[in-house]
């Protein structure tokens, strides 16, 4: 191996080879396509249909979640599979509009298609920048007890949202409690053909669940007969929404026919694919004002901040766990790279910002993807009802579409986390209740005020480390993690209240093989200790430095300073003595060690 890690020899090869594995890290797609298989592709075929047919009926109730006509949910839909087939490191990751995604969009465009466009471009620019400069470490700072309560709050809010379409009621603010009261409010306006409608289709869709989920995965020792059986019911279990939407369109189609209009449709969506263009950098209002760039930016506030990270963070979380589920790894930088662009070219083709689906994951997953080329499939689909089906959307009635988003939104309130987390660690149940409460006013807010409150409770871990004091005629103080500026103020006062107030003072030994990493305001406060340890005729000795923080030290040149590598102590020396004999002790402990 040469000295940068190629494997081939210094010189022209060794360049040749280095540019060649960076490409092929730009552009994973130069890692497989070389190997590709003709068995591959029918797998990648197969499972590319099957998400497809689950794209189209989704995508076009989430455009509903973000308050957009429908046929945004299919502009959106399409780019992420060319995409990702390029840039992705993850066979299983479906790209496109999500229920979570949907729901802040909506929140920060209120409904405006140009806003959501201009939206998807400059979170994709913002993800894009993130992912040249690595700064994909920055989501670590999102804790799970924040992702579960926000989930939590949007499966919620979601499923709510979507009553009033299952009621056929009209008028209904979008603002959550106002949502709620409303839709309560106008009960007596229900239509009745929605209602049924819509509770028909929450129970097919919900015993096609069942009945996919009671097949189990082995069926090894089963009969032919019954292996074509099982493979028929999950082959309608997984296409289920698509299967449903179509059944209440020929429903909803039939009625019209015949003069009965009962049901709440779509109406009238844009025929074919749409144009490609540059994103709108203005908006105009019903009554022709212009709003400018930069009015629209300020009013997109904090949402263009959340809406980055969270779409990458949903999409790393998914992509991960398919990963380590089916032996692969995955570059989160890349990843990062990945989505960025997709909205980017997204932006182009009116879309609004999307993210890995989880969903649509576990379905390409098991179907048996063998490549991201599967995504190229799915968006061909797309593309082709784009195409040549956008009329027949017209009779999609919207109760059958909020029947879909219910059914999709609801396995994500886990109601299980709440007792796991007051089993492990009652603290993090904080960080989750003021997400989750926080995310009914606003759904950023949740997120800012739970990460606030994570990186709160963060910094109080930092700014007070448990310290374990254990008396052998001399203090052996150990602190349990890290030395950082703002733990030693309270280092300090513990010394203080417990060596050097008392009366006759202590010397002390701190043990500090866990701190890796010493700063000027540390120096400054032990430099101060030193000297009230003088003055008092007692020592302060440090044990178990690390050579990187004891350079430093020595450095420093402080006044006083003393170290050892570890202490022993003689087992029952314990109790109070004099200065002197203290001193004597130490200085023997150093002497021997």
């Amino acid at each position: 191996l040469s000295p940068t890690g190629c494997p081939c020899p210094l010189g022209e090869s060794a360049r040749g080879c280095c540019s060649y594995s960076t490409l092929k890290a730009w552009l994973p797609i130069l890692s497989w396509l070389p190997k590709y298989k003709l068995k591959w592709l029918q797998m990648d075929v197969l499972a590319g249909l099957t998400v497809g047919l689950t794209t189209v009926p989704q995508a076009l109730a989430y455009a509903e979640v973000a308050g957009l006509p429908v046929q945004y949910g299919l502009y959106s839909a399409f780019m992420g599979g060319f995409i990702y087939t390029l840039l992705g490191t993850s066979k299983d990751v479906t790209l496109g509009p999500t229920a979570i995604m949907s729901l802040l969009c909506s929140s920060v465009v209120g409904g405006h298609p140009q806003r959501a466009v201009l939206l998807s471009l400059l979170c994709g620019l913002i993800q894009a920048v993130m992912a040249l400069l690595r700064l994909g470490f920055l989501l670590d700072f999102i804790s799970y007890p924040v992702i579960k309560g926000f989930t939590c709050a949007a499966a919620v809010t979601i499923g709510f949202g979507q009553v009033k379409n299952i009621l056929g009621l009209q008028g209904v603010p979008q603002e959550f409690f106002l949502e709620v009261y409303y839709t309560f409010h106008k009960i007596p306006e229900a239509r009745i053909g929605d209602v049924v409608l819509g509770l028909l289709c929450l129970f097919l869709l919900i015993m096609l669940v069942l009945m996919k989920a009671s097949l189990g995965s082995d069926d090894s020792d089963a009969s032919t007969s019954s292996s074509v059986a099982r493979k028929l019911v999950w082959t309608v279990a997984t296409m289920r929404n698509a299967l449903v939407v179509v059944a209440a369109s020929l429903i909803a189609f039939s009625w019209d026919a015949y003069g009965h209009h009962v049901f709440t449709i779509t109406g009238q969506t844009m025929k074919g694919l749409p144009p490609f263009k540059p994103p709108p950098t203005s908006d105009t209002t019903a009554n022709g004002t212009v709003v400018p760039f930069r009015e629209i930016v300020e009013d997109f506030g904090g949402g263009l901040a959340v809406i980055p990270f969270m779409g990458v963070l949903e999409s790393i979380a998914i992509a991960t766990a398919f990963a380590s589920q089916n032996d692969y790894r995955i570059d989160a930088n890349q990843e990062l790279l990945a989505i960025g662009v997709t909205n980017i070219m997204g932006s182009f083709v009116s879309a609004y910002p999307v993210t890995g689906s989880f969903g649509r994951t576990a379905v390409n997953s098991q179907t048996g993807v063998c490549t991201p080329a599967g995504g190229i499939v799915t968006s061909v689909i797309v593309l082709l009802s784009l195409a040549f089906l956008m009329p027949a959307f017209y009779y999609i009635p919207k109760a059958c579409l909020a029947a879909v988003i219910i059914c999709a939104v609801a396995p994500m309130v886990d109601y299980q986390v709440v007792a796991k987390m007051w089993r492990i660690r009652k603290l993090d149940l904080l960080p989750f209740v003021v997400t989750f409460l926080m995310s009914f006013w606003q759904v950023q807010y949740g997120i800012m005020g739970g990460v606030a409150v994570s990186g709160a409770l963060l910094l109080y871990n930092a700014a007070r480390p448990q310290i374990k004091v254990s008396d052998h005629n001399v203090l052996l103080m150990e602190l349990s993690s890290g030395l950082s500026f703002p733990a030693m103020e309270y280092l300090s006062h513990i010394i203080h209240t417990q060596a050097l107030q008392v009366s006759p003072p202590r010397s002390v030994v701190l043990d500090c093989h866990h701190v890796s990493i010493i700063d000027y305001t540390v120096i400054n406060e032990l430099s101060d200790l030193l000297r009230q340890f003088k003055l008092r005729r007692v020592q302060l000795v440090f044990s178990g430095l690390r050579p990187s923080v004891l350079k430093v030290l020595l450095a420093a040149d402080l006044d006083g300073f003393r170290h050892t590598d570890k202490v022993k102590f003689e087992p029952g020396q314990k109790g109070g003595s004099n200065n002197t004999d203290q001193c004597h002790l130490l200085s023997g402990i150093i002497r021997l060690l």
